[in-house]
């Protein structure tokens, strides 16, 4: 998913000069992107790619800012048939989260899903003092192609 993140900010964000950097002040940009894809009268299905683009980057933004780590989810788990995908991330107390879902709920209902008071109110994050750059792990999610 990291890589789907990346190819996302390189296709949509370098080319429309958006502050894609993977902050947190970054999903108010994801906000007002999905808003703007709302206000264009497609459905879900016409901008399908362009959503699971951006909720790998808000899972990026999880991982680089909460801590999080990308976790696939075996196929018989009850937690990808309620999240409705094959991955989530992992927060540092152990909980599991649905940025991918959120991204699409945030499309699907609008401003009450904001992204960005997601992160904010998300439960199990490293504490702001213990944040630092983690390192990277190369494909931490395996066969999962953006």
């Amino acid at each position: 998913m990291e890589g789907c993140a990346a190819e996302f900010v390189e296709r949509v964000g370098v080319r429309a000069r958006l502050p894609l950097d993977y902050s947190v002040g970054s999903l108010r940009v994801v906000d007002r992107l999905i808003e703007g894809l709302r206000r264009g009268g497609g459905g879900r299905e016409d901008v399908a790619g362009t959503l699971l683009g951006l909720g790998a980057y808000v899972g990026e933004v999880l991982v680089r800012e909460a801590g999080a780590v990308w976790v696939d989810l075996p196929a018989d788990h009850l937690l990808r048939s309620v999240f409705g995908h094959p991955v989530a991330v992992r927060m540092p107390d152990g909980r599991v989260w649905n940025p991918l879902g959120r991204t699409v709920n945030r499309f699907d209902i609008g401003p009450s899903e904001s992204l960005h008071t997601y992160f904010l109110t998300l439960h199990g994050r490293r504490s702001v003092r213990s944040r630092r750059p983690l390192p990277r792990i190369p494909d931490r999610v395996s066969g999962n192609a953006c």
